[in-house]
């Protein structure tokens, strides 16, 4: 046991040194508008462009099929071109059903309508040893103070994308930001299977984009 918690003392401190952290990618037209986001100092999203937009001008949208981002300086590390595609698969699901609470979802542009672009540009699965750091004292002590500041549980899995918001008509930019969503650190159901952290930081990004256009 000991030696179980030492080996995952030392994995906590390795993972806090070696976090991930979105960019402004180089590939998407947005990310030139960027400009660093001082209004969020936990770096969840640390990169946005806004305009004076009243959202509640807007009655429908259009959500465009989430597309996997190939530029050079995407974030998925060797995680299976097979894994890329289901997680695109669940955020365009996902975002689709959650939006639907806000918007009527339609096809084609129109007045009062946005139009919604994903670019999913990174994403890690969660470790096999994901479920033992939720079972032993020093995972627990390391995810609690996580959960505390907000930040990545130890081991645990992750998703960073690009949402870009226009005009469906007069093709404006009104909104586009890029950002890092993962589970609560004591999320216990985020460590068992691989992509399971993933989907519920897409979860979390979803409802997230809803209150944004409130």
């Amino acid at each position: 046991m000991l030696g179980a918690l030492s080996a995952l003392s030392v994995c906590a401190l390795l993972t806090a040194c070696a976090e991930v952290e979105p960019i402004a990618y180089a590939g998407l037209p947005s990310s030139r508008l960027m400009k660093p986001n001082s209004e969020d100092p936990g770096g969840s999203t640390p990169f946005i462009y806004s305009s004076e937009t009243k959202w509640a001008a807007y009655s429908k949208a259009i959500v465009d099929p989430v597309s996997l981002y190939q530029g050079p300086d995407h974030q998925f590390g060797d995680m299976a071109e097979s894994d890329r595609a289901e997680l695109a698969r669940y955020m365009q699901e996902k975002f689709s059903a959650t939006l639907a609470k806000r918007f009527t979802i339609i096809s084609k542009p129109g007045p009062d309508t946005l139009r919604i672009t994903l670019s999913l540009t990174g994403a890690a699965a969660t470790p096999l040893l994901g479920e033992l750091a939720h079972a032993d004292m020093a995972g627990n002590v390391y995810n609690g103070v996580a959960a505390a500041r907000d930040k990545e549980g130890l081991m645990s899995g992750w998703v960073m994308y690009v949402v870009e918001i226009h005009d469906s008509t007069k093709g404006r930019l009104l909104l586009a930001y890029t950002t890092k969503q993962y589970p609560n650190a004591l999320h216990l159901g985020a460590a068992f299977g691989s992509l399971a952290a993933a989907r519920i930081g897409i979860d979390n990004g979803a409802d997230e984009l809803v209150a944004r256009l409130l």
